[in-house]
């Protein structure tokens, strides 16, 4: 394949993995914070994307691939957390037993009409036993390698 073509394949990659966060979300999945800090990096690729078929080279690419990887690297952390392996952020985990009785909604304006807080530890299983963190760590693993390889690729 052609570097444009894996530049290409790359950021339509990227492209395909946010556009699909955005039906999931449309259609009742909440995103929690760390699902949403995983969407930038996949916007950044897609922006490295446009850039690198306009304009020759190899660091557009490389920096792909590092945008690719950031999300996989958040993507393993945000598993982890799920998993309860390791302990998350404090802004986005917790069993809110602090709270007493109170829900969630009860909390902000609008009382219990308010979205529900997605807790950032909860593992929800998507697809195959797998939750959507650990399918874009999967994804965006797959996306660094088509990125190197597209640095590689010559004109």
């Amino acid at each position: 394949m052609t570097r444009n073509s894996l530049v290409l394949l790359a950021a339509g990659g990227s492209f395909a993995l946010l556009a699909g966060a955005f039906l999931f979300q449309a259609l009742g999945w909440a995103p929690c914070a760390m699902c949403l800090w995983q969407r930038w990096p996949h916007a950044a690729a897609i922006l490295i994307g446009a850039l690198a078929l306009a304009l020759p080279g190899r660091a557009l690419p490389v920096l792909g691939a590092l945008a690719a990887a950031t999300t996989a690297g958040i993507g393993l952390y945000h598993s982890g957390v799920e998993r309860k392996w390791w302990k998350g952020p404090s802004s986005c985990t917790g069993s809110g037993e602090d709270l007493g009785s109170l829900a969630g909604g009860d909390l902000l304006p609008g009382g219990s009409d308010a979205p529900a807080l997605v807790l950032c530890d909860s593992f929800t299983p998507f697809l195959f036993g797998l939750s959507m963190a650990n399918w874009n760590a999967i994804f965006s693993l797959l996306l660094v390698a088509v990125w190197i390889k597209a640095a590689r690729a010559s004109a």
